[in-house]
């Protein structure tokens, strides 16, 4: 059996690589996205996706999952980071774009499920402030890719209408980059948005259940203080009755 000490420094390794494997896989959203804008911005964008398939390696080889679906998933998002990273340019290969699309949403999903202790662990203000940290990042990001939101103001219009789903349409994705930058922004602000409004929601039942529960308790108190009185009055009666 380890020792406690080796346990923990196990456990603070392990962590460790987590971390920069998700710093790693989130590297790899802007370079997808500076590719398409630039042609300029292929060399890094490969090297974001060689650097991010060999720390998920060295992650996966740290961790050692046990299960068999984990390390397949785990295994797949390696061999796609790697296919990304000798992929031909996005712009010049609708093959080499559909590849890093499929990339892109397990990158996605891997990203969501490191994350999901830390997003969905606090409470209502904790999760207000990861919604807005979240549509913060997608206005920034409509901001860079759209021509048509020119500040960060209208960027974060447009990241909110489009993770809520409102779709007001005075402002809409005209760039293939933006329009597929979209599609993110609506699977991953609008779970954090419904993560938020259910927080909230789940806040006021339960102040309400605590009202309830107020009211019966104070109910239940007072028909045992009821009762108490009744069983001293039939003592007492008992005690007249003995003397007599």
């Amino acid at each position: 059996m380890p020792a406690p000490a080796s346990t923990a420094r196990q456990r603070k390794r392990t962590h460790a690589w987590q971390a920069a494997a998700l710093l790693a896989l989130l590297l790899t959203v802007p370079a997808f996205y500076a590719e398409l804008v630039s042609p300029a911005h292929t060399a890094w964008a490969a090297a974001a996706y060689g650097l991010a398939a060999a720390v998920l390696m060295a992650a996966w080889l740290q961790e050692k999952p046990a299960h068999r679906v984990v390390q397949a998933a785990h295994a797949l998002l390696v061999a796609g980071l790697l296919a990304a990273a000798l992929a031909p340019a996005s712009y010049s290969s609708q093959a080499a774009l559909a590849l890093r699309l499929a990339v892109a949403f397990l990158t996605l999903l891997a990203t969501v499920w490191g994350l999901r202790s830390w997003v969905t662990r606090g409470g209502v203000l904790y999760l207000m402030a990861v919604a807005f940290a979240v549509l913060l990042l997608c206005g920034a990001g409509f901001w860079w890719l759209e021509p048509r939101t020119p500040t960060l103001e209208q960027g974060l219009w447009l990241a909110f209408t489009t993770a809520a789903t409102v779709g007001y349409g005075d402002i809409v994705p005209s760039t293939p980059a933006s329009r597929i930058f979209a599609v993110f922004v609506v699977l991953l602000g609008y779970g954090v948005l419904t993560l938020a409004t259910a927080a909230i929601a789940t806040a006021w039942i339960e102040t309400e259940e605590r009202r309830i529960e107020r009211e019966i308790l104070r109910d239940l108190h007072h028909r045992l203080g009821a009762l108490h009185d009744e069983v001293h009055a039939l003592r007492a009666e008992q005690q007249q009755a003995r003397a007599r």
